[in-house]
């Protein structure tokens, strides 16, 4: 029995292929099942709309309120003796700015992902390629809980983790969920890979720049 399907029939499966709503429920079942939620998303048409508004919207809420919640209450430990607590409005601001660069690379690697779509023979749906990045990036989601006890030191322990386990279901999901061979599949999701770490590290040179030039919270170490 072959471990990945093949689709030569693609017109053929396309056709049969259904239109349905993604749930919370699917991030759950992706903690155990992770290959039969692949197999589910790669029978079905979710609209982006939909996905982004049922599902990923949500989703990307949940580390800025952990990370409110946590340095509101214990301050940030960032090396010093004694933790650092910011004024409400800074925390406030500096959720919101969390919240919408999350937003931003859940957006642009949606999009990013269609656009490779046709070089690597994958599927071109743009909520297909949303529910995919969704499913992926659910379990730094998951690991975002640490941020209630906002440690520099032990966030990295727990994140680096689960960003490695989002880096396997990349990797496993993709050639499933977007119906290409293993091959292509590893190819498209080393370019995705390489695509945030670009982004990332722009973001941090970004955010450099502008805290040095005084724009950010005050930092009294």
């Amino acid at each position: 029995m072959e471990l990945w399907p093949r689709f030569a029939d693609g017109q053929h499966l396309f056709a049969r292929m259904k239109s349905t709503e993604l749930s919370p429920a699917l991030i759950i079942r992706l903690l155990f099942q992770p290959r039969a939620v692949f197999d589910e998303l790669s029978t079905t048409r979710p609209s982006a709309y939909s996905v982004f508004f049922r599902l990923a919207l949500w989703i990307g809420v949940v580390p800025p309120i952990f990370a409110f919640v946590g340095a509101s209450l214990f301050g940030w430990r960032l090396g010093a003796v004694e933790p650092i607590f910011f004024p409400t409005g800074v925390l406030v601001a500096i959720s919101v700015a969390y919240f919408l660069t999350l937003l931003f690379g859940f957006v642009s690697s949606a999009i990013v992902s269609q656009w490779m779509a046709s070089t690597y023979g994958a599927r071109h749906s743009l909520g297909i390629h949303f529910a995919m990045v969704t499913v992926v990036g659910a379990p730094l989601a998951v690991g975002s809980i640490i941020h209630l006890f906002p440690h520099v030191f032990i966030n990295i322990l727990v994140l680096v983790p689960t960003l490695i386990w989002s880096m396997y279901l990349l990797y496993r999901g993709l050639p499933v969920v977007l119906q290409t061979t293993p091959e292509r599949g590893m190819l498209m999701a080393s370019s995705l890979i390489g695509y945030l770490l670009v982004a990332a590290v722009s973001l941090l040179g970004i955010t450099v720049v502008l805290w040095g030039q005084g724009i950010g919270p005050r930092v009294g170490i």
